[in-house]
């Protein structure tokens, strides 16, 4: 049983406790406090403790009292950093519809309204107030989506760059804590927070005047924010570049005008080495909520309590995911041995029954894969290695992740490991020419599910339309059934009844009412009664958003169709559910006004209508 002094102090009494006489460094954070390295703050908060720092965690700070929660700490020596949390707290607290949610995951109990709406702001505003010679040094998912001009769905409105609405000196975008190492390192020799410009994966205000004149190897100018509230296209323009600076394995410095202001957001760091992430990985984690949830369930944690995280970045390039965006697209990957030390770890929790819930990453078959050539990654301005095709240049071998599954499976104490991260099977369905490897790709997809899958695997072909899919960056839906047919396939040579449970989208830019339509006539001949449903939510920093807010597509210029109101997105949502009798009437009242008896026919046959 762990006690407060193995966790980093969350109180006053704790942190003395520690002997300690001051705090360095004061992390706010909108989530609990669990001490796992799938939690932001813990990241950050070990990864400073480990380089001699002093670090507290003031998790769920109460913003609407006398303050206290801000105020218990003082003033650190170094700075304070704020996080809203690992969730965008506008999707965590809204649904699609712009509904208030009745739970969250991040809080003890799920329970509701423990932080603010843009707790990046809110937090950030509190302490420059009480606190205005600390610097104030910002983070996590929220501030990275939102550290250019962006639309904002909830208010339905182009935002300026976060730093801009917030009374924070700097954001640091992405995974980074080692980052927060270097500020603090700079800060404690004498630096102001106002002279550190140039540090990586980090945004600041500069004056309008170090704007370059014109674009060049190392700087790309923005459309300003001004020139984006006039002309929606400006904004979609700006996009395109954005996301191909972060892409690139060496972007280039991006500024952006607000006013009388610049923007500069300064380049991602190279993916970590091997040995920079498993020394993260390494940290003396409790793997624990902390004390003072007792008693209490955190969903998020039980979520990932025995899971495993095998690398970070994702080169799938979705149009409507934020990985890429927030941790890069090229791969960063731990050596087995780290894997194998968390594997043995997981298996000496007091709780653990033998089941690793997930081994996996933000895609889960992407361990370890890279360009074959790197100078041809070092050039590459692709959004995504998958899409249109998979890259020539990309190693796709999936015998080492097999592999490596097997190793963990041999740990005594380990039952079965499962993979509940999403599957790209595009990936592991590619044919590359090379004979061995596809064979070990087999090797993978026929281990994946015999030995891997907890009777449910979980995809994502996201559509059935191939021109709905393009807009997506996805394979076409033909893949989808190459994999159902492989997938069933093993389970009966295997002797097994396992399901497979695809995950869709409606309302996506591109799709119409119809392409909802044949999306049920699809799956419904395919036997299938949807569960993992959605409507398209457009967040900060996609590709998606970016057509859904200005109407046409950044790389083409195309005006693209999207469905935005109310009533066209429950046009679209009503076909996943063909299948309940309250739908039934208005589906065919539908497909009646689109002159579509040929699906209507599908959908309910004649015995069946009446």
């Amino acid at each position: 049983m762990k006690n407060s002094a193995d966790f980093l102090p969350t109180s006053v009494k704790e942190m003395k406790a520690l002997g300690w006489d001051h705090v360095d460094v004061v992390l706010f954070s909108g989530d609990a406090y669990v001490d796992h390295p799938s939690f932001g703050a813990a990241v950050v908060g070990r990864t400073l403790q480990a380089a001699g720092y002093n670090v507290a965690i003031v998790p769920q700070p109460n913003w609407q009292d006398d303050l206290r929660d801000f105020r218990k700490f003082g003033a650190p020596r170094l700075f304070f950093g704020v996080s809203a949390g690992a969730m965008d707290s506008m999707v965590n607290h809204y649904t699609a519809a712009r509904r208030l949610r009745s739970d969250d995951a991040y809080t003890p109990g799920a329970r509701h309204g423990a932080r603010p709406d843009y707790p990046t702001i809110v937090y950030s505003d509190i302490l420059r107030d009480l606190f205005p010679d600390t610097p104030v040094i910002t983070g996590g998912i929220e501030a990275s989506m939102r550290r250019n001009s962006h639309y904002d769905y909830w208010q339905d409105r182009l935002r300026p760059s976060i730093l801009m609405d917030c009374k924070a000196d700097m954001i640091v975008y992405g995974m980074g804590e080692g980052i927060d190492v270097e500020i603090a390192r700079r800060l404690e020799a004498g630096e102001k927070i106002g002279d550190i410009i140039d540090l990586p994966q980090t945004v600041v205000r500069r004056p309008v005047t170090e704007i370059p004149a014109a674009d060049d190897d190392r700087n790309v100018i923005l459309a300003s924010y001004d020139e984006c509230l006039r002309d929606k296209r400006r904004q979609s323009a700006n996009f395109k570049i954005i996301e191909t600076e972060s892409n690139s394995m060496e972007g280039r410095v991006i500024w952006q005008r607000h006013g009388d202001t610049a923007v500069k957001v300064n380049p991602m760091l190279p993916p970590l080495t091997t040995g920079q992430l498993d020394a993260s990985y390494d940290l003396p984690y409790t793997r624990l909520p902390h004390p003072r949830y007792a008693g209490k369930r955190i969903p998020a944690y039980e979520m990932i309590r025995h899971s495993i995280t095998m690398h970070r970045g994702c080169f799938g390039g979705c149009a409507f995911c934020t990985i890429s965006a927030h941790q890069g697209k090229f791969i960063s990957s731990r050596s087995v041995e780290s894997i194998l030390r968390e594997a043995r770890a997981v298996t000496r929790m007091p709780d653990f029954k033998g089941y690793i819930s997930d081994l996996g990453g933000p895609s889960a078959n992407m361990y370890g894969m890279h360009g074959k050539n790197l100078e041809a990654c070092r050039r590459c301005r692709r959004p995504s290695c998958l899409h249109p095709a998979v890259c020539p240049n990309l190693n796709t071998d999936h015998g080492p992740l097999t592999d490596l599954y097997r190793r963990v499976d041999e740990i005594p104490g380990i039952k079965k490991s499962f993979v509940g991260s999403g599957v790209r099977y595009d990936l592991s369905m590619h044919h590359t020419g090379d004979p061995d490897v596809d064979r070990r790709n087999r090797i993978y997809n026929e281990q994946l599910i015999t030995r891997h899958v907890s009777g449910r695997l979980k995809v994502a072909p996201e559509h059935t339309s191939d021109r709905v899919l393009e807009l997506m960056r996805k394979p076409s839906f033909d893949l989808y059934h190459k994999f159902a047919s492989l997938f069933a396939d093993v389970n009966r040579r295997a002797g097994m009844r396992q399901q497979l449970i695809p995950y869709f989208i409606s309302s996506h830019p591109g799709c119409r009412e119809v392409d909802m339509a044949e999306l049920a006539v699809e799956t419904k001949d395919m036997g299938l009664q949807l569960e993992q449903v959605q409507d398209f939510t457009p967040t900060p920093m996609t590709l998606s958003t970016e057509i859904y807010y200005s109407g046409y597509n950044p790389y083409t210029g195309e005006k693209v169709f999207t469905a935005t109101t109310p009533a066209e997105k429950l046009a679209q949502r009503k076909y996943f559910f063909w299948w309940d009798r309250a739908y039934r009437v208005d589906i065919t009242r539908s497909l009646d006004r689109m002159h579509r008896p040929d699906l209507l026919r599908r959908l309910y046959p004649s015995k069946g209508r009446r």
